[in-house]
């Protein structure tokens, strides 16, 4: 959430940023908000200054009657103030909410570093790492060697499920657990990331705090509180408080956990990472890259979190990315990493980072992780502040977050860049201890 009183002051810096993210329908909403800011300022006087003199006008009312004056028209100003009063305290009111509903729905400010573009065709790459491997045969996509292999079921996941929820059997259902241990190993013991295992079940307030809600509402999976059927919560989504969601992140309940603290800024930065189930309604809902698992509605992910101080937040950005990247280089995988212009970066992040990997069964790039800088956006929904020294002002943190990586498109990859012509999959080196086994075979 941006700062109102930044907003209040820079209003042609937030409709330039606007204007770089493609988002000039959001112009009219902040006309809006500066609208309703200078009433909601207008109203808080005017009731501050009613307060006053109520208390002003209770003192004289105390004073004659311990004189025993005739307090009657002294008294009728009181209830004609408390009238009033009870009028300009709703007008604060409504004209504050407006303007949180208002806040809720702007993005994160791009920085000045992030390259203006439309879409992702405008994305520039900015490193390749190895080499994208030749075949002397067809390469098949992982649809057919997950089969092929018996390690992917994707109908009898459809019959458990529905579609978008695979079933991974024998050494693929090995190959999700080892995946996860490798990564998880290199992050807290050589990269310095402290694990969690967070709640996969979050509140709507901790959805609120790193921006899921209320924008992408409609995307995520909201459990039913006890007693309530799930079309009443849909048609009156914006009004529960109590309700519950899966986590579409790790993300989510992690940087969650500072929420409401006064951090001391001795123990910044901290580096969080978590291993969770990933749950998307939004999953292959246009229509395209629905075969195979490239998009699912649940998937297993390791998270990375990071919470910094401002100066040192960018910094932080590059060696986030870093980690991310040296897990792509112990699975032998050849990537990409591309900078995401300002018509396709997220609605929180002010930069962010893609990995992609290059998958041989398709002839195309993947997206396994996006690293992003939130600055002091999701800070400030959660309320995550820090003191640099005892007694000092506190400041909002700036949070970072990233896969450090995300499975299903790893998979991919393995299956379809190490396929050998024999149908069975070889493994890269750093996996074969946690597999126990050098290659996959039917």
């Amino acid at each position: 959430m941006l700062d109102l009183k930044w907003i209040r002051e820079n209003p042609d810096l937030l409709l330039a940023a606007l204007r770089r993210r493609h988002a000039d329908d959001l112009i009219p909403e902040v006309e809006r908000l500066l609208a309703l800011d200078a009433q909601w300022r207008e109203a808080t006087v005017a009731y501050d200054t009613l307060r006053h003199e109520q208390n002003q006008v209770s003192k004289q009312i105390g004073v004659l009657k311990r004189e025993k004056q005739d307090a009657s028209d002294v008294i009728a100003r009181m209830g004609q103030v408390a009238q009033e009063l009870r009028a300009r305290e709703e007008q604060v009111r409504q004209s504050r909410s407006e303007i949180d509903a208002i806040l809720m729905v702007l993005p994160n400010v791009p920085h000045d570093s992030v390259p203006d573009g439309a879409s992702a065709e405008d994305n520039p790459v900015v490193k390749t790492w190895g080499d994208v491997p030749s075949f002397s045969f067809e390469p098949k996509p992982h649809w057919d060697l997950g089969e092929q292999l018996g390690i992917i079921d994707l109908p009898r996941g459809s019959k458990l499920s529905g579609s978008g929820f695979p079933l991974y059997r024998g050494l693929g259902a090995k190959l999700q657990r080892s995946l996860v241990h490798l990564m998880l190993d290199i992050h807290t013991t050589e990269h310095g990331y402290t694990e969690f295992s967070p709640p996969f079940i979050v509140t709507r307030a901790t959805m609120t705090g790193t921006g899921q809600l209320p924008k992408f509402e409609d995307e995520l999976y909201r459990l039913a509180r006890q007693g309530m059927d799930t079309d009443d919560i849909e048609g009156t989504a914006g009004a529960i408080a109590g309700d519950a969601f899966l986590i579409p992140t790790a993300e989510v309940p992690v940087t969650n956990i500072h929420s409401g603290e006064i951090l001391d800024g001795s123990v910044l930065p901290l580096y969080y990472t978590a291993h969770t189930p990933c749950f998307r309604r939004e999953a292959g809902a246009a229509g395209k890259d629905t075969r195979g698992i490239l998009r699912v509605h649940q998937f297993e992910k390791v998270e990375l979190v990071k919470v910094t101080s401002p100066d040192t937040s960018y910094d932080e950005l590059g060696k986030m990315l870093a980690d991310a990247e040296r897990i792509v280089q112990r699975l032998e995988l050849p990537y990409r990493v591309i900078t995401l212009c300002t018509g396709d970066m997220g609605f929180q992040s002010a930069k962010t980072y893609d990995i992609e990997v290059w998958a041989a069964g398709q002839g195309r790039w993947l997206e396994v992780s996006s690293i992003s800088n939130c600055t002091d956006f999701q800070s400030r929904r959660a309320e995550i502040r820090f003191r640099r020294e005892e007694g000092e002002r506190a400041e909002l943190v700036h949070t970072l977050n990233g896969s450090g990586l995300a499975l299903p498109r790893i998979v991919i990859a393995l299956l379809e860049n190490n396929q050998c012509e024999d149908g069975s999959v070889r493994l890269p080196k750093a996996l074969q201890p946690y597999m126990g086994v050098e290659r996959i075979a039917s």
